[in-house]
């Protein structure tokens, strides 16, 4: 069945928003939080070992009461049961999306075209494990029978992105194998990746649905040539498998078909490290853990699906968002985790949030009237603080802020981590307070001269009432992670469905590769 196609623009919700932003837009949260002491206790939602703090956002009671209206008038319920239901929710592309079903543990069928897909996925889920053990423990050897100790994974954007971030975000986890990715088309880059590693014990995985893909197949061939220097046409079976629904294609480079991983059409590239694209995670941290991190992201789905909206994470985060976009103005968000393993976050967020609601064409095939996607961007910790969060704390633009903080330092160093989480708070509550003058002016009052306070005063002042989420999970791990990413990936949803936009197709990427093609023949 079809999504509704509902403006959200010509809710009463969204009416009677326009009037409550008009009314509130300049309070300061100061205030909120002076006129309800419990106000961060009511604006925190607690998953497991993921606590969100959303109370240093500009908004009240009122304004999270008539979002979760807004969510409601655009059947956001009727919404979510078709996503996890595998009715074809991608209309323009005829497809299901059902990239939950890849990490569901629920003993029922979940059919697309009447098809029970759970056989599948669960085949798929076991083939990776025997697959994973193998190459770990060494009975899978390269071609001169010598145990692997490399993996280069080749792939682009949702088939490089996605476990490239969960590779190195999971570093702390890995086994002996050393994991590359190559993506861009860029020679250098392939290059650089390739010559220092040996291809007797060196295991390429090429990640690519079609095996038509211009950048990962011209990466293949290139390391294919390389490869045939020391060995045989006859060897690229024992080092090269492949995730990818072109059988011929695949076989045809050479590789055996029983190391030939599937995928299916209704997991889109963005939301599919989860499957077998994933199988550089699961043979980087071992299949243990990549069954951790499908456990947690399924989690995620359940407080997700079964939540009321008022509780829920991925809905609150999307509200919030709209919030600022749509009413504020603001363009762009920025994350911060607070840690150097997720240093890959913000780029693979980027893809899942930009490519999927960058639209501007609604679910009529009619021009929006409205903003739709923001922004993503952003960087680690305390790194950030000395580099784009000038423009954060007094630049023109609101930008919200989500920090993400661990409680645990995975090696234990003490010292560094209480200092690191010192800015995880501190910046989180500059961005809200900010300095007021009378403020400044104290502080510079010691120096005695006058003349000088009054001149660099303006410049020290912060007005604050910067908005900001503050995650804080227990510690990095391969289950807190799945739950993190299956949040980001709801809330992506939820944007889309109240901006009555398809967020699973992505048009826009094309016509630049079929520009590009066209310039090639000439």
């Amino acid at each position: 069945m079809s999504l509704f196609n509902i403006n959200p623009t010509k809710t009463a919700s969204w009416k009677e928003l326009i009037k409550h932003y008009e009314e509130t837009k300049d309070v300061h949260m100061k205030s909120l939080f002076l006129e309800d002491s419990d106000r961060k206790d009511k604006m925190s939602l607690q998953f497991e070992d993921l606590n969100l703090d959303f109370s240093k956002n500009r908004m009240t009671e009122k304004t999270m009461n008539l979002l979760v209206e807004l969510a409601k008038e655009c059947e956001l319920e009727d919404a979510i049961e078709k996503y996890f239901g595998g009715d074809k929710i991608n209309e323009t592309e005829n497809r299901a999306v059902l990239h939950t079903a890849l990490r569901n543990k629920d003993a029922n069928p979940i059919l697309v075209d009447g098809k029970d897909v759970m056989p599948e996925v669960n085949e798929t889920l076991n083939k990776i494990e025997a697959f994973t053990e193998e190459v770990v423990n060494g009975s899978f050897k390269g071609y001169s029978g010598k145990s692997f100790t490399d993996v280069v994974n080749i792939g682009i954007g949702g088939s490089d992105l996605g476990p490239n971030m969960v590779v190195e975000g999971l570093h702390f986890y890995k086994n002996h194998l050393n994991t590359h990715f190559v993506s861009n088309i860029d020679g250098d880059h392939v290059a650089e990746v390739i010559k220092d590693l040996n291809p007797e014990t060196t295991l390429f995985v090429i990640v690519s649905k079609t095996f038509t893909t211009q950048e990962t197949l011209t990466n293949a061939e290139t390391i294919k040539k390389w490869f045939l220097q020391s060995a045989k046409e006859d060897d690229i079976q024992y080092n090269f498998v492949a995730v990818s629904t072109n059988l011929e294609k695949v076989k045809n480079f050479g590789i055996d078909e029983k190391n030939i991983f599937t995928m299916w059409n209704w997991v889109g590239g963005r939301y599919s490290l989860w499957s077998a694209v994933g199988l550089s995670i699961s043979l980087a941290i071992g299949f243990e853990n990549f069954r951790k991190f499908l456990d947690g992201a399924y989690a995620m789905d359940q407080h997700f699906k079964k939540t009321d909206f008022s509780k829920n994470i991925p809905v609150i985060m999307a509200l919030i968002s709209i919030w600022y976009n749509n009413f504020f103005g603001s363009e762009s968000e920025v994350v911060i985790p607070y840690t150097q393993y997720l240093q890959k976050l913000a780029p693979f967020l980027q893809q899942l949030s930009m490519e999927s609601n960058g639209k501007s064409v609604d679910r009529n095939g009619e021009e929006v009237t409205y903003q739709t996607g923001n922004i993503i961007w952003g960087n680690t910790g305390t790194n950030v603080q000395h580099a784009f969060m000038q423009l954060v704390h007094q630049g023109t633009k609101l930008i919200p802020v989500d920090f993400i903080g661990f409680k645990e330092s995975l090696h234990g160093n003490e010292d560094h981590h209480q200092k690191l989480m010192a800015n995880f708070y501190a910046q989180a509550e500059a961005l809200y307070a900010g300095k007021t003058a009378e403020e400044v002016h104290l502080d510079m009052k010691i120096s005695g001269d006058e003349k000088k306070i009054n001149h660099l005063l303006p410049f020290k002042v912060f007005n604050g009432n910067r908005p900001s989420n503050m995650f804080l999970i227990e510690k990095l791990d391969p289950r807190s992670l799945g739950s993190l990413i299956s949040s980001y990936e709801h809330k992506t949803f939820v944007q889309g469905i109240i901006w009555n936009i398809y967020s699973f197709d992505q048009f826009g990427v094309e016509l630049g590769k079929e520009l590009a093609n066209k310039l090639l023949i000439k």
